[in-house]
């Protein structure tokens, strides 16, 4: 069951919510600087993807802002730039795994680069 906030009400509680926007962009201000995005162009986008959160959220599911840091996190890594530069940086860094069992073990693992 969606909840059934009016505009006021919705738009008071995205207005609470706005730090969550900022602690993500705080928390991935290196990653956004290496994709070379706009502060203002992500603020928006993120702003937006609030609004959604807000509209689309359950109540019965769990905490609000636990649910609005995820969404955000999510929109922030879902961009075009933000994968391109995950990618590279992985690749170039040579982050390839391969997972071995050791023999006779289950439960213990070697990673070795590929």
């Amino acid at each position: 069951m969606k909840n059934n906030y009016s505009i006021a009400e919705r738009n008071r509680i995205v207005e609470e919510h706005l730090c969550c926007i900022d602690t993500v962009m705080r928390c991935n201000h290196a990653l956004i600087r290496a994709a070379r995005l706009e502060y203002d162009d992500v603020y928006q986008d993120l702003a937006i993807c609030l609004i959604l959160c807000v509209e689309q959220f359950d109540p019965e599911k769990g905490s609000l802002r636990r649910y609005i840091r995820t969404q955000l996190c999510n929109a922030l890594y879902d961009r075009e730039e933000i994968r391109r530069v995950t990618s590279h940086a992985e690749s170039s860094a040579g982050v390839h795994w391969q997972i071995n069992l050791s023999p006779g073990e289950s439960t213990r693992y070697h990673c070795i680069p590929i």
